[in-house]
């Protein structure tokens, strides 16, 4: 017997909140939605943990350090591809408490590290971040994104 199994990529994003706002970094030089603003994340390495990555993710990205502990699972999102060539597991974490000030730690990537409401964020947020941030308002752990054209 054979399955047609699925092989989605896995992102770990990690949400900074600070009172009523969570910290955005401004992608630029990436080649992928410069000039838009979205969440610290990456990919999933082979053999890493999701919150491993959202640890790792958080120091490279914004400066700081987390403890696994510390981490809350804020949502979960499957979601393809713009290009529908790839599918994707998007897992938001948060956290508020972490070590060291959030800063933007990789210029070369980011042009800013900066701190917006999620329930109104900037107009050039990526899209399925802003998709994301709308499902934790509206209290959903679980959506999916991108498929409506299947």
């Amino acid at each position: 017997m054979s399955y047609d199994t699925a092989r989605p990529y896995l992102a770990a994003y990690i949400l900074l909140r600070r009172q009523s706002k969570i910290a955005f970094v401004l992608r630029s030089n990436t080649g992928w939605m410069d000039g838009y603003y979205g969440l610290p994340a990456g990919k999933v390495e082979a053999n890493e943990r999701a919150t491993a990555a959202a640890v790792r993710e958080a120091r490279e990205e914004a400066g700081v350090d987390i403890k696994e502990t510390d981490l809350g699972i804020a949502h979960v999102c499957h979601r393809r591809s713009d290009d529908d060539t790839s599918m994707w597991i998007d897992v938001l974490f948060e956290a508020s408490t972490w070590d060291g000030e959030p800063t933007n730690a990789e210029p070369e990537a980011h042009g800013e590290l900066a701190w917006f409401d999620p329930d109104n964020p900037p107009e050039n947020t990526v899209p399925n971040v802003r998709f994301c941030l709308q499902q934790i308002n509206s209290g959903n752990t679980y959506s999916e994104y991108g498929w409506s054209k299947t």
